[in-house]
């Protein structure tokens, strides 16, 4: 079955891990035990994915990053496409489906209950708690006293996530929480200039106070990346004397 281009697990993951970095064997088992995955299995017991599958767990992955759908929509999407409801490869094309877009929009604008992480994410709820306790995320509380995940919050999950693979933990993401807290400061007042110019319309003050901004995200970026590179370079040479 090999020779016919079928992956054992770890060659999957590893073949999807440059597009999707948070990939892992457990996220695939995950998604398996979903039922959004059936591989082949030799007598032995080990997991062969076909191209076919693998297709399909690009088309899962995509989705989850890029429109936030719950497991459980993009699995009834993905059956519906096998079954010749919809186009087979509409989920992987230029442009999502019309009710993929809409979904996404609920998604993401929306408050969800915590249990409901999983299923929309693959990510543990003790995870996103202690994303919580550090100041990553902030949870809200519905009136019946639940706890509720801003759908805004999903992309900033997903990069904590991600940082774990390199055993960076969410106790480790303090000093970023507390480096935002002093940087909006910075940005607010470098930014005073673009809130409210005298006779210029609302519409373009907000369009250049948005591009001023992101330039200044980016640079401030840079030069972090900068300083860290440099920083690590450094002590590098100083192991090697």
């Amino acid at each position: 079955m090999a020779d016919a281009g079928y992956l054992t697990i770890g060659k999957v993951v590893r073949k999807l891990q440059g597009q999707y970095p948070d990939l892992s064997v457990s996220k695939v088992r995950y998604l398996e035990d979903e039922g959004l995955l059936d591989p082949s299995r030799t007598p032995g017991g080990y997991r062969l994915y076909s191209p076919k599958d693998i297709r399909r767990l690009e088309t899962i992955l995509h989705l989850q990053k890029t429109a936030f759908l719950p497991l459980s929509v993009i699995k009834d999407q993905l059956d519906s496409a096998e079954s010749g409801q919809m186009p087979s490869d509409s989920a992987m094309g230029a442009e999502l489906p019309v009710t993929m877009a809409v979904d996404a929009d609920d998604v993401t604008d929306k408050l969800h209950p915590i249990e409901h992480v999983p299923d929309l994410l693959g990510i543990s709820v003790s995870f996103v708690r202690q994303l919580a306790e550090v100041g990553v995320i902030s949870l809200k509380r519905s009136p019946h006293g639940r706890d509720l995940v801003d759908g805004r919050d999903f992309q900033t999950i997903r990069t904590a996530d991600a940082l774990r693979r390199y055993g960076i933990e969410p106790k480790n993401l303090r000093q970023y929480v507390t480096a935002a807290n002093r940087e909006s400061g910075m940005f607010e007042q470098a930014l005073v200039v673009f809130a409210h110019k005298q006779g210029e319309d609302p519409a373009e003050q907000e369009r250049k106070y948005a591009e001023a901004f992101d330039q200044i995200l980016r640079l401030t970026n840079s030069l972090r990346g900068s300083l860290i590179k440099r920083t690590l370079k450094d002590g590098f040479k100083g192991s090697d004397q």
